[in-house]
C-alpha cells in the first residue's frame, strides 16, 4: 500500500514549475523573429520604399542561415551553438555575395533568394536526417 502525503511548497515554486501561458516566451520570440525575417525578405523582393526594408532585410540575411545552422548543431552547448551559428551566418552571406560578384550577377533580389535557398536546403537536410533517425528508431533497428 502506498501512502500519499502533501508536500508544502511556496508560491514561487509552483509558479516556476507550472507550465502555461506566459511561462515560456521562447516560442513567442521565435515566431516574432520568423515574422520579421519574412517581412524583410518580402519588402526587399518587392522593392518597397518602407524605412523598415533595410533593417528587416538585414535581420533576414543573418537570422535565416543562423537558425538553419543552429538546428544542424544540436549537440553543442547553447553558447557554442549561438557562436557557431552566427559565424556560419556571416560566412554564408559573404560566400553568396562573393559568388555573385565573381560571376557578375550581383543583385539585391538574387542575394536574398540565394541566402533563402541555402538556408532552406540546410534546414531541409536537418529535417530529413531527423526523420530518418525517427523511422529507424520506430523500426527497432
Amino acid at each position: 500500500m502506498q501512502t500519499l502525503g502533501i508536500k508544502r511548497t511556496s508560491t514561487a515554486d509552483t509558479e516556476r514549475a507550472r507550465p502555461g501561458p506566459g511561462r515560456d516566451l521562447s516560442a513567442l520570440f521565435a515566431g516574432a523573429a520568423v515574422t520579421i525575417g519574412a517581412v524583410g525578405a518580402v519588402l526587399a523582393l518587392t522593392g518597397s520604399g518602407s524605412p523598415l526594408r533595410g533593417p528587416f532585410a538585414l535581420f533576414f540575411l543573418f537570422s535565416a542561415p543562423a537558425s538553419a545552422i543552429a538546428a544542424a548543431l544540436r549537440g553543442l552547448d547553447p553558447y557554442g551553438r549561438v557562436l557557431a551559428s552566427v559565424a556560419g551566418a556571416v560566412v554564408v552571406d559573404m560566400l553568396v555575395a562573393q559568388g555573385m560578384l565573381a560571376v557578375h550577377r550581383w543583385s539585391i533580389d538574387g542575394g536574398i533568394v540565394a541566402v533563402a535557398v541555402v538556408s532552406g536546403l540546410t534546414a531541409l537536410s536537418v529535417f530529413v536526417r531527423h526523420m530518418r533517425r525517427r523511422t529507424t528508431a520506430d523500426k527497432g533497428v
